[in-house]
């Protein structure tokens, strides 16, 4: 088999077999390093507030670095933009997160970003929006992919309700241009420092914690199957080639076996054509023999010889 092996189609065949197994191992290491997520930045930086302008600019994606940090905005929440979100759960109950537009008051463009002003068990709770200059606290996050109006909310004192908070999709219900993320806030004050947000007055919001991510890393297991799958197929691409030269040693096998069993069959058929003409060639040479010695006695018989 090495002598089949070592045949120049079957070089090159193992050579190309390299290349893709190579290529294929490649990519296995991609996604096994991609199967661990990145820790999250460590809890010392995320809570420590940071002003949102100078954390996030508008219109730049925000990042998993970049997520989870505790922010502050100056600005003013815009009238008449309430909106809920749920359900949400807040200490194991299930209700609706209450989202206002803010506008940033240093952000260009005057952009605005969607905040989670609190949470309410019913979807008729109604707490209006402090208004004038204040300054939000909360945690920013990444938003959530859209989804179509929920019809669950019942009542909600005329407030349009989504199943997700998606930026994207809020800023069509606005008209009014958006950084790509929201902040859950955790505090709303005025000038004066006095707390205007959730809590604030009897019977409305009740304030929204998110708490922060957990700082270990996550096996994402899906890359971890196609790891696996992608040195699996670098294991196949070198057993094809396997099979290849197996197949074509095995041919050559029986193509020499027949070439054996045809000359053994030639051999045994010209032995019996050679005997059978040896025998044609003495039954002639019996016959002529016979034949000259009838001619020689002549029809009478053998002659006899004369003694004096």
């Amino acid at each position: 088999m090495l002598r089949t092996a070592l045949k120049p189609v079957w070089l090159l065949s193992l050579l190309l077999a390299l290349v893709a197994a190579t290529v294929f191992v490649l990519l296995s290491r991609w996604q096994f390093q991609a199967a661990e997520t990145n820790a999250p930045p460590p809890r010392s930086q995320t809570e420590n507030a940071v002003p949102l302008t100078s954390h996030l600019r508008p219109g730049e994606p925000l990042t998993a670095a970049a997520a989870d940090q505790v922010v502050t905005a100056r600005g003013e929440f815009l009238p008449g933009t309430d909106v809920l979100v749920g359900p949400r759960l807040s200490e194991g109950r299930e209700g609706w997160w209450t989202v206002t537009a803010f506008r940033v008051a240093d952000a260009p463009g005057a952009q605005t970003i969607p905040v989670v002003r609190g949470w309410s068990a019913a979807a008729d709770v109604v707490d209006p929006a402090p208004a004038g200059e204040v300054t939000v606290a909360g945690r920013l996050l990444p938003p959530d992919g859209p989804l179509p109006r929920s019809d669950d909310a019942g009542d909600t004192a005329g407030r349009p309700a989504y199943a997700t908070l998606s930026p994207g999709q809020l800023v069509n219900v606005w008209d009014v241009p958006s950084y790509a993320a929201f902040v859950a806030a955790f505090a709303v004050t005025d000038a004066a420092g006095a707390e205007v947000g959730a809590r604030a007055a009897e019977g409305g919001l009740e304030p929204v914690w998110v708490a922060p991510q957990p700082e270990e890393t996550q096996v994402i297991w899906l890359n971890v199957f196609y790891g696996v799958e992608w040195v699996l197929f670098a294991g196949f691409a070198l057993f094809l080639w396997w099979r290849f030269v197996r197949d074509d040693h095995q041919r050559e096998l029986r193509e020499a076996e027949l070439d054996e069993e045809w000359a053994a069959r030639w051999r045994a058929e010209e032995l019996a054509r050679r005997r059978e003409e040896a025998r044609l060639r003495k039954e002639e040479a019996r016959r002529a023999y016979a034949a000259a010695h009838r001619t020689q006695d002549g029809p009478e018989g053998p002659r006899k010889e004369s003694r004096p």
